[in-house]
């Protein structure tokens, strides 16, 4: 397609490149951009800007935060000894949004999946190792998705971690929550937490 401007062809281009827009999408965001007042687009500008230049990992559980040290980590109305692992900050969201878990977070930054060549050194199993190794926490739970990956990662975790004295559960299979959990609907997820059971090897 031809721009009548390099500025709106480079726009075009750049918000194409954004997951799931494609440059039609991206064509109709820029001409929205243009048609409202310069304020609202230098906001957006601002807050993109902030987005990527301010924002932090928590050291405690690799949660998104503006601070060190998450608010979910740092509040002492959390239980401590309740450490749910999930894949994606989004799963973090998604189980908040729930309001049926009050333990805390550990987020692995993926699953262990060979086919697209990712492996524990990958994630962040070192961190999970030391939070159990520092001790305090009764049950680790893991919230990963249904599927080979998701139970690839949870079986090698199992057998890395089963010689703590740690109870180790999973969210209930019962109730279909898809390939992510950020798709479940929180009626439903906030029952998986609930309704957890124990983690089972298996061959």
């Amino acid at each position: 397609m031809e721009y009548p401007s390099k500025v709106l062809s480079k726009a075009v281009e750049e918000i194409s490149g954004l997951p799931g827009i494609g440059k039609k999408s991206a064509l109709r965001l820029a001409l929205h951009l243009l048609k409202q007042h310069e304020s609202q687009a230098l906001a957006l500008s601002q807050a993109l800007k902030e987005l990527v230049t301010q924002i932090k990992y928590c050291k405690e559980c690799h949660n998104f935060s503006d601070y060190e040290v998450c608010e979910l980590c740092a509040s002492e109305r959390r239980d401590s000894s309740q450490l749910c692992v999930v894949e994606d900050v989004r799963d973090v969201m998604a189980i908040e949004n729930t309001g049926k878990f009050k333990g805390k977070y550990l987020v692995l930054g993926g699953k262990i999946s060979p086919m697209e060549g990712v492996g524990p050194g990958q994630l962040n199993v070192g961190a999970l190792e030391a939070k159990i190794n520092s001790g305090g926490i009764n049950e680790l739970i893991f919230a990963l998705s249904a599927t080979m990956e998701g139970d690839t990662t949870a079986y090698y975790l199992y057998k890395k971690l089963k010689g703590h004295s740690v109870r180790f559960s999973t969210i209930a299979r019962g109730i279909s929550v898809g390939d992510e959990l950020e798709y479940a609907d929180e009626i439903s997820l906030g029952r998986s937490i609930q309704n957890r059971v124990p983690y089972k090897e298996t061959d």
